[in-house]
């Protein structure tokens, strides 16, 4: 297990065979990774800096700095300012069904988090007018939130409420996901129009969800409709890419 200030177990590395023909940076990052997987290293572990690690091992801090970068890139570490390197549990993927992103998070035992960024009623303008099928200028209630599995930051919420339906306190948006708290108001969703797609970070995207500036990040559209037709809540939403993926079954007609 790692100590308290992530120092790696000292055994993890015994075994480097540093004259052969396998790249140092290849064996210590599937050594890391088979601590993830095997649960020696849990999600939420912080590693020791990559110069304090080089050192230990007698490696160059560019074959470290390689090795944990091939664990970023598969979503089993991820890199945080001003706290460092932290195992995650992996990448979310999530199938596109009619469900929200905080079930999900907690069916796949991921511990859900949320940060309230914005919370209040405003005018609704051309695209959620039209989504939510009401006229421009009428009230709506607009939610922006950062949605984080154990503690790691993985999406930018930001959905409109028609107003009759939304009275939702700011911290109801902390403790429960939307869709949890639509159902505890006798709001059912039994349809949606949903679209996927792909952009690069721009505003505060790229400093809240943890990514470099300008990033690629994945992004959801979606408007979901009651048993009547009504649309109940529209949502625009970005997600880390490396975090987070879609999952869709095709069947041949």
């Amino acid at each position: 297990m790692t100590t308290h200030d992530g120092v790696l177990p000292a055994g993890l590395f015994m075994d480097l065979d540093r004259s052969g023909p396998m790249p140092l940076y290849f064996q210590v990052s599937t050594r890391i990774e088979q601590a993830i997987t095997s649960g020696e290293l849990p999600a939420g572990a912080r590693l020791e800096n990559e110069v304090a690690l080089g050192e230990r091992l007698g490696l160059s801090r560019p074959t470290i700095r390689r090795a944990i970068q091939e664990l970023v890139d598969k979503g089993l570490l991820v890199r945080r300012r001003g706290i460092g390197t932290q195992v995650v549990h992996g990448p979310v993927s999530r199938k596109v069904e009619l469900t929200s992103l905080f079930d999900d998070l907690k069916a796949g035992d991921q511990h859900p988090t949320t940060r309230v960024l914005a919370h209040a009623v405003i005018e609704a303008d051309e695209h959620v007018a039209e989504d939510l099928g009401i006229k421009v200028g009428d009230p709506v209630t607009h939610i922006r939130r950062l949605r984080l599995a154990d503690e790691v930051p993985v999406a930018l919420l930001e959905n409109y409420l028609p107003v009759a339906i939304a009275d939702l306190s700011h911290e109801d948006f902390e403790d429960f996901g939307l869709y949890q708290l639509l159902r505890g108001r006798g709001v059912t969703m039994r349809v949606a129009k949903q679209r996927i797609g792909a952009r690069a970070s721009h505003g505060d995207e790229a400093q809240l969800l943890e990514i470099e500036e300008n990033g690629a990040v994945l992004t959801m559209s979606r408007t979901a409709y009651d048993a009547s037709g009504a649309a109940v809540e529209v949502g625009y939403h970005c997600y880390r890419p490396d975090l987070y993926s879609f999952s869709i079954t095709l069947v041949e007609k």
